[in-house]
């Protein structure tokens, strides 16, 4: 194998780590949340707003695996 052929193999485990493990991790945040809010309705507020605060900081680790992989693809 060449070197390109490394290097979209590269792009291709990264991108598909850095997609599936946050979107497990935002469905994962999702339930609990929902099941939270199913407990104690009147929690709901603040349930909801660190949900969506750890909803973000899962995405971010998407967005760090798109930038390296970009990175990867126009740089190297």
């Amino acid at each position: 194998m060449d070197a390109e052929t490394i290097n979209f193999i590269a792009i291709a485990v990264i991108m598909s780590f850095g997609v599936v493990g946050p979107a497990f991790a935002i469905g994962k945040i999702g339930s609990s949340a929902l099941r939270g809010i199913s407990r104690n309705p009147e929690a709901s507020s603040k349930i909801q707003t660190s949900m969506v605060l750890a909803i973000a900081f899962a995405e971010a680790l998407g967005i760090y695996a798109l930038v390296v992989s970009l990175i990867l693809k126009f740089v190297a």
